[in-house]
């Protein structure tokens, strides 16, 4: 099936994604939570730019992001990001095929900075808009730079969602379970708190997890169906055992390696089995948490049994304008009626 959309203005119908033999820039935004992104991609693989302004710093004193700051932040700093990427890239506008911007989800204001900002460029340059979801988009960000193709098992785990998707195709993707709770890198940040790490949490837990035991502590596993994932159970369990050591005491490299080793071992359990059941050998991490080294280790390994693994490049990871880019080019026929709440299981992503 075609992806056909119209120029804004002028009416012109133009092809989006891998079926127009054409070459294809895409240039995208994202500002969906804490970092101001802008990018340009060729065929949805090839980043020709990919510029990223993080707030972490600005956040950093409040342990969190505060939305209306970032919405802010954003407002100071996407017209200079765009501009970069622009020149980054060596390309004019008017070799803009499209635009894509990041629909949702998000934070509300934030959203919106790196939308309108998508939108004003399609109506100046008269090149049709595409508004991707960006959980999609991280799922996309496998294809960045690398010639790694469906079907594959993809383990989506960012700060705000846990899924487990299988991909049989670039349009036809099933979601086979999710959290009930927490989400992975939720539970990240939670236990850091728990451990008075600084933020980010995440990747702070997991730098000390190296220095732990993961075998001193013996963390429970939700016992919830075989696709879905709960970790709020897991957060408690670890809150408990922080309760039994004086605040000076606590042995917070051998918690924090415990419960890496159960939530790795969860994720890992959890994508064999639906690797297994669909008969695929191909797995892709995504999402921010996609980056945490022991996730990592655990999958790669898989392919000494015989499978193919990919994870993005770390830049990829994280939030960023290439893999919207890339899903806009990927996904276009998905995104063409695009609903910010398309990630329930009976629809596609």
């Amino acid at each position: 099936m075609k992806n056909l959309f119209k120029t804004p203005i002028s009416g012109k119908i133009v092809e989006i994604g891998p079926e127009n033999k054409e070459d294809q820039i895409i240039f995208a935004t994202e500002t969906s939570c804490d970092e101001t992104a802008a990018a340009v991609v060729l065929n949805g693989r090839t980043v020709l730019s990919n510029i990223v302004a993080s707030q972490i710093d600005i956040h950093k004193k409040y342990g969190g992001v505060i939305p209306e700051i970032a919405a802010r932040q954003h407002l100071e700093t996407i017209n200079l990001v765009i501009e970069e990427a622009k020149e980054k890239a060596g390309i004019k506008m008017q070799d803009i095929t499209a635009f894509a911007g990041t629909a949702g989800p998000g934070l509300v204001g934030a959203l919106l900075v790196g939308l309108n900002a998508a939108k004003s460029l399609s109506l100046v340059y008269d090149k049709p808009f595409i508004g991707v979801n960006h959980l999609n988009a991280h799922v996309c960000a496998n294809y960045l730079e690398s010639d790694f193709e469906p079907p594959f098992i993809c383990l989506l785990i960012s700060g705000g969602h846990t899924q487990l998707i299988r991909i049989n195709s670039y349009s036809d993707q099933e979601i086979l379970g999710e959290t009930l709770d927490d989400a992975v890198g939720e539970a990240y940040d939670k236990v850091a708190r728990l451990l008075d790490l600084p933020y980010p949490g995440g990747p702070c837990l997991d730098k000390l997890a190296r220095e732990g035991d993961k075998n001193r502590f013996k963390f429970p596993e939700a016992n919830v169906t075989d696709f879905d994932f709960s970790f709020s159970g897991l957060k408690t369990a670890v809150l408990r055992t922080c309760k039994d050591f004086s605040a000076d005491d606590i042995p917070k490299a051998d918690i924090a390696a415990s419960f890496q080793e159960v939530v790795s071992e969860t994720l890992l359990k959890k994508a064999l089995k639906a690797a297994e059941n669909g008969n695929i050998k191909k797995f892709a991490l995504a999402g921010g948490v996609a980056a945490n080294s022991e996730i990592r280790r655990k999958f790669f390994l898989q392919q000494d049994k015989g499978f193919i693994v990919h994870a993005p490049e770390f830049k990829f990871c994280t939030d960023n304008a290439a893999m919207i880019a890339s899903a806009a080019y990927f996904n276009s026929n998905v995104m063409k009626e695009l609903d910010t709440e398309v990630f329930s299981r009976k629809s596609p992503l």
